[in-house]
C-alpha cells in the first residue's frame, strides 16, 4: 500500500458503511461507559461492578472522553444536591436552554475548576496508581491516542471519525440530557425539579432519556419505570449480571401492598415515604382527575371549562406552577369545595413527605392525622386513596 492509498483509506480499507458502523459501535461503548459506570455505579452506587469491568470502563472513559471519574461524579452529585438553583452546575432553568445545550461542556469545565466542590462531592472514587499516574494526570493523552488510532485505520477521514467521537458526549450528555432533559418532555413523577423524560425509549443516550424517572429515584440502577419504557443501559447491566460482572443494588423503592391491611403502622409510614413519587402520581390519577371529571359533570359550561384548565396545575409540583397556573388553581378551588379539599390535602401530604428527615413517630402521627381528615371529607376517591395507603408495608413485614 502506497502513502496515497493509506492517506485515503487507512490500514482498514473499510467501506463507508463500515466506517459508519465503527463510529456507531465506539460511540455506543462510550455511552454505556458513561451511563453504567460513571453515572449509575460511580455517582449513585446503584450497582456494583466487577473490578475488571470497572478498569475496562475507566480505560474507555479515558480514551474516548478524557473525563476524570472523580470530577464527573462530583459535578453530577452537586447537580442532584442543588438542582434548579444557582449552585446547580448546569441548569437550563437558571442559565438558559441555549447556554446548556451549546455550551454544556464549558459549564462542566467551570464546575470542575471548583476544587472544593470536587473534594466534597467526589468521595469514594478511584484513587489507585492508574488513576493518579495516568487517567487523572494525562487526561488528554487518551483522546489523542484515539485520534492516532482513527488516522491509522481510516487515513484523513479518521479526523472526521474522531471529531464525531469527541462530540458525542458533549452534545448528547452535556447538551441534550443536561439541557433538554430539564426543559422538554413528559413527567411520570412530580419531583421538585424540572426534570423530564425526553423519550420513553432510552436507546441513543443509553437510557438517560428517562431523566425524570432518574431524578425521582436517583439510586435506581434501572431508569425505566413504566412497562412501555425501555432503558438500554439496564439491558447491558442485565447482560453483565448474567456473566457475574454486575450486581444491581436498587431498582427503586421496594414496597409491598397487602390486600385487606387496614392499619397505619410505622412500616406503612416508611413504605409510603419511600414510594412518595409514585403515590403522588396515583393521587393525580386516582383523586384529582376523577374529581375534576365529577365536578365538571355537575357544573355549568363555563365552570367546567375553568376546572379543566386548572387540572394540570392542580397536579403539578407547587414550585413549578406558573403564576397563571396559580390563578387557575385559585379560581377552581373557589368554585368547588371538593377540589379545595383535595388540593389542600395534596399540599399537606407533600409537606409531610418534605419533612422526611424528622422523627419516625412524628411522621406516623402526621400521616394518621392526614388520613383521618381525608376520610372525613366524604369524598369517595379520597377514601379509596386512604385505603390504598393503609395497604402499604415493607417487604420483610409482608413476608412474615
Amino acid at each position: 500500500m502506497d502513502i496515497l492509498d493509506w492517506l485515503s483509506h487507512g490500514l482498514s480499507n473499510f467501506s463507508a458503511w463500515g466506517i459508519v458502523a465503527y463510529v456507531l459501535i465506539t460511540t455506543h461503548i462510550t455511552i454505556v461507559t458513561v451511563t453504567v459506570y460513571l453515572h449509575r455505579h460511580a455517582a449513585h452506587r446503584a450497582l456494583d461492578l466487577h473490578p475488571a469491568l470497572q478498569h475496562v470502563f475507566r480505560f474507555c472513559s479515558w480514551i474516548t472522553t478524557g473525563m476524570i471519574t472523580r470530577e464527573w461524579v462530583a459535578v453530577h452529585r452537586k447537580h442532584h444536591a442543588n438542582t434548579e438553583t444557582d449552585d446547580d452546575p448546569h441548569s437550563p432553568r437558571r442559565q438558559g436552554l441555549g447556554t446548556i445545550f451549546w455550551k454544556g461542556t464549558e459549564a462542566y469545565r467551570a464546575a470542575t475548576a471548583d476544587r472544593a466542590s470536587i473534594e466534597r462531592y467526589g468521595a469514594g472514587c478511584p484513587d489507585d496508581w492508574m488513576e493518579r499516574n495516568l487517567y487523572a494526570r494525562f487526561p488528554t493523552t487518551g483522546v489523542l491516542t484515539l485520534l492516532a488510532i482513527d488516522i491509522v485505520l481510516f487515513g484523513f477521514i479518521g479526523l472526521t471519525v474522531w471529531a464525531v467521537q469527541m462530540l458525542w458526549i458533549p452534545v448528547l450528555a452535556a447538551g441534550v440530557v443536561n439541557g433538554v432533559g430539564h426543559f422538554w418532555g413528559y413527567r411520570n413523577y412530580e419531583s421538585p425539579d424540572a426534570s423530564t423524560n425526553m423519550l420513553p425509549w432510552g436507546i441513543v443516550i443509553g437510557g438517560e432519556e428517562l431523566h425524570n424517572n432518574h431524578h425521582a429515584y436517583p439510586n435506581s440502577a434501572k431508569l425505566s419505570q413504566k412497562w412501555w419504557e425501555f432503558d438500554i443501559g439496564w439491558m447491558w447491566i442485565r447482560v453483565f449480571q448474567a456473566f457475574g460482572l454486575a450486581k444491581p443494588k436498587s431498582t427503586g423503592p421496594i414496597v409491598k401492598q397487602v390486600p385487606g391491611k387496614t392499619t397505619l403502622d410505622i412500616d406503612t409510614a416508611w413504605a409510603v415515604l419511600n414510594d412518595r413519587f409514585r403515590l403522588m402520581a396515583k393521587y393525580k390519577n386516582q383523586v384529582v382527575k376523577p374529581l375534576i371529571k365529577l365536578e365538571c359533570a355537575k357544573a355549568d359550561q363555563a365552570t367546567g371549562k375553568l376546572f379543566r384548565r386548572a387540572r394540570a396545575a392542580l397536579c403539578r409540583e407547587q414550585a413549578r406552577v406558573s403564576p397563571s397556573g396559580k390563578r387557575r388553581i385559585e379560581a377552581a378551588v373557589d368554585a368547588s369545595q371538593a377540589l379545595a379539599a383535595a388540593h389542600n390535602l395534596r399540599l399537606r401530604l407533600h409537606d409531610i413527605w418534605a419533612k422526611r428527615g424528622g422523627n419516625a413517630d412524628d411522621l406516623l402521627a402526621a400521616l394518621r392525622h392526614w388520613c383521618r381528615d381525608a376520610e372525613a371529607t366524604g369524598i369517595q376517591a379520597l377514601r379509596d386513596y386512604v385505603d390504598e395507603l393503609k395497604s402499604y408495608t415493607l417487604p420483610r413485614l409482608a413476608a412474615a
